[in-house]
């Protein structure tokens, strides 16, 4: 028996051992800024998801467009939306955010635009708010826009805040059309 209880010990020690060792990759894993685009992009699928909406893959062109727009929202150091180029044919989509330099990670940067469902109403663009103001529902139907199929994503650090930037393709909020 006392054998026994011996090689207990010594299983639990090494099991003890083994987390201790896994525990700064796993938290490495969830900080702020760590496996950011895989992230984002699962924060997105998973709410799409949710409603059976076909999820969006990533596109390393809609990233690098959003990455150059969040460095030029860090010089001017607030948001505001781009302006379509007037000769694309397919405007890309844009949701925005900003907050506390290091303080939110990707899950809570689109957990605030996916919050917005609590305002979100069925419809024809741009008829989807309850409250009758477009401006709490628009980043939610961006995210869930079922005709929007890729993404690319960036974050930019300023003095005292990140932004981030994330462009859809095809484009959402289309008025005349039912978000999903």
């Amino acid at each position: 028996m006392g054998l026994a209880l011996g090689r207990m010990n010594g299983m639990k020690l090494a099991g003890a051992l083994a987390l201790a060792l896994a525990s700064p990759l796993v938290q490495g894993a969830t900080g702020p800024g760590n496996n950011i685009e895989e992230r984002l992009l699962a924060s997105h699928n998973r709410e799409r998801a949710s409603l059976g909406i076909p999820p969006l893959a990533w596109n390393e062109l809609l990233e690098r467009d959003a990455r150059i727009y969040a460095e030029e929202l860090t010089r001017i150091g607030r948001l505001e939306h781009s302006v379509d180029d007037p000769g694309e044919v397919e405007p890309q989509g844009e949701n925005l955010w900003a907050g506390t330099h290091g303080y939110y990670g990707p899950e809570q940067m689109v957990g605030l635009w996916v919050a917005e469902k609590k305002d979100f109403k069925p419809g024809i663009f741009p008829n989807n708010s309850l409250s009758g103001d477009l401006e709490n529902v628009a980043h939610y139907t961006q995210v869930m826009w079922r005709s929007s199929r890729a993404v690319g994503c960036a974050v930019a650090h300023g003095r005292e805040d990140d932004f981030l930037v994330c462009r859809y393709s095809e484009g959402g909020n289309v008025i005349g059309e039912e978000p999903f």
